[in-house]
């Protein structure tokens, strides 16, 4: 048993059984202030106000039993840890070349027409051995705990070749089993038509790999936007994937695709991207269990417009935020900042740009039963902050270093 006593604000508070936040409720959560915490076998086993705590004070509050360690928050901030959904972190080398593409005026497909973008990194990664992709990765990984991150999905996808995309997955594997953060793992053989295929013996490729893919991950995704993978390939790979492999999808990067239509059609869990939006979309969400998630991390690196969020809460549906964490589009794991961009460029208010990183992202990799929200019974997976911080001026100074100590 241990005991954080002395929170200045305990924030993020959810009851038992709510697993996602729509309409409205996005823009609520439950505060404590001046508040204690106990975790017991890792998890959150009771809250409550500091006064009614047996003495009134951190000296009986703590009690003397010599297995019960104590945190004295001294004010500071408790949250649950950020929950990034969408990541591509287990990449190898640099496209730091690319960078300058950029800045001199050349778009995504453009880069991606000489050869750069997902096909460079499939060259980089095809090269090095799985123990170096592994050490590269895990930095990666142990970057984004740092920055308070305790849940993320890790996407294939960078190898488009049966072998190396398999040695992805089994990276992906290796790092769940070594780091206390929880790991989902994702199926993303569909990310980019690979060296020496026809776009049709690619997607039979990826289609035949689903079962020795099913053994290693949990779900499986398409990129499903202009001059990658059409809707009709989309439903053929998610089809030969039922029963084995949760779809998620990316849609709506680049163009209006389909992807969120044939997303819901085959009750993806989340679909992702969703730069591009029309109405048609949002009313193909309304009434279903998928998670519209957006990257705005994306939408800074690359130049594009950012995501409708606000008009998909008015919609009455839940939005989450992740990093897409990657080397090509958003080299950046850091889930304060994605929640920053929320309230700074999609208007999202403090409150609903923190439920879209933390609960709703959750959600979106089938994880909010145990993350996302300060609820009795979930993993103690927690973000204590240094004394004087809230949402709003989390997402305000997103540059100033607010944790003192990740619980996990």
């Amino acid at each position: 048993m241990s005991l954080i006593y002395n929170i200045g604000r305990l924030v993020g508070i959810q009851p038992e059984g709510v697993l996602r936040l729509e309409g409205p409720a996005q823009g609520q959560t439950g505060v404590l202030e001046n508040a204690w915490l106990r975790i017991k076998d890792g998890r959150i086993a009771d809250y409550g106000k500091m006064a009614d705590l047996v003495g009134h004070d951190e000296t009986d509050a703590v009690m003397p039993d010599s297995d019960r360690a104590s945190i004295d928050a001294r004010g500071g901030m408790v949250l649950p840890g950020f929950c990034d959904s969408h990541t591509h972190v287990v990449y190898a080398g640099s496209r730091d070349g690319e960078f300058l593409d950029k800045i001199n005026g050349l778009s995504y497909e453009e880069i991606a027409a000489r050869g750069g973008g997902i096909l460079n990194s499939a060259r980089h990664l095809q090269q090095i051995s799985e123990e170096e992709l592994y050490n590269q990765s895990i930095s990666r990984v142990r970057e984004m705990m740092a920055k308070g991150t305790v849940a993320m999905e890790i996407k294939s996808g960078y190898g488009l070749s049966p072998k190396a995309e398999l040695k992805i997955l089994r990276v992906i594997r290796r790092i769940a089993e070594n780091v206390p953060a929880a790991v989902r793992s994702t199926y993303l053989g569909a990310h980019a038509v690979g060296p020496g295929y026809t776009h049709e013996e690619y997607v039979q490729m990826v289609i035949d790999l689903i079962p020795e893919a099913a053994e290693l991950a949990d779900f499986v995704d398409v990129f499903c936007d202009e001059g990658f993978f059409t809707v009709e390939d989309t439903d053929r790979i998610l089809t030969a994937a039922k029963g084995k492999l949760i779809p998620k999808i990316h849609a709506n990067e680049l163009a209006v695709s389909g992807g969120v239509q044939v997303g819901v059609k085959h009750n993806a869990l989340s679909v992702d991207h969703l730069e591009r939006t029309t109405d048609a979309e949002i009313d193909a969400l309304k009434g279903t269990e998928t998670m519209p998630t957006m990257l705005p991390g994306s939408s800074f690196f690359l130049g594009l417009p950012y995501g409708r969020a606000k008009d998909y809460i008015k919609a009455g549906l839940g939005v989450a935020l992740a990093s897409d964490y990657n080397p090509g589009s958003s080299p950046s794991g850091d889930m304060r900042f994605v929640m920053a961009q929320g309230c700074i460029k999609m208007r999202l208010t403090p409150v609903e740009a923190f439920n879209a990183v933390t609960l709703n992202s959750a959600y979106a990799m089938g994880l909010s039963r145990e993350y996302g929200s300060i609820t009795v019974g979930k993993k103690a997976a927690l973000i204590l902050t240094e004394p004087g911080w809230d949402l709003t001026k989390l997402a305000y100074q997103y540059q100033t270093p607010f944790i003192r100590e990740i619980i996990l």
